[in-house]
Formats: C-alpha cells, sequence, structure tokens
C-alpha cells in the first residue's frame, strides 16, 4: 500500500492494484476512509475515522489534489492496466 502523504495522524494511500475513478485511502488508528477525487472530493466510505478527522481529511485532499491525482497516473496509468 503505497503511502502517498502522512500529516497530522493520517495516512493518505492507494492499494497495490487499485481500480477507477481516482481516489484515495485514509487511515489513522481509528480507522480508514475512501475519497473520489477525480472532480470533486467525495467521501465513498468512513470505517471509524471520527468527524474532525473526515475534515481534516478533506482539508489536506483538496489542498493536495492535484499531486494525489498526478500519483495515480504515474502507478496506474502505465499502459499495463492493473486496475
Amino acid at each position: 500500500m503505497p503511502t502517498v502523504l502522512s500529516l497530522f495522524g493520517l495516512r493518505f494511500f492507494f492499494y497495490i492494484k487499485d481500480h477507477e475513478p481516482i481516489h484515495i485511502h485514509v487511515e489513522n488508528g481509528d480507522g480508514e476512509a475512501k475519497f473520489e477525487i477525480e472532480t470533486d472530493v467525495i467521501m465513498v466510505y468512513n470505517h471509524g475515522l471520527k468527524t474532525k478527522d473526515i475534515r481534516l481529511a478533506e482539508s489536506i485532499i483538496e489542498e493536495n489534489k492535484e499531486n494525489f491525482i498526478s500519483e495515480w497516473k504515474k502507478r496506474f496509468d502505465d499502459g499495463n492496466n492493473n486496475r
């Protein structure tokens, strides 16, 4: 699970053989959430993250969205169709 960013106790990552649409996973000691990021930042699911951590994650994703999308494309748009 490649980590793209760790900040304020939150880890932002992709699974090795992830799939479209472009999204990012976020976890801390309480749980994990998944956000679609291709257009708007939309939470797909939350398994245990507290509301304050969800809001923090959304803010961090908005600030780093272009970087996350760029990292996604480097890992998954390589012509290998690993999705």
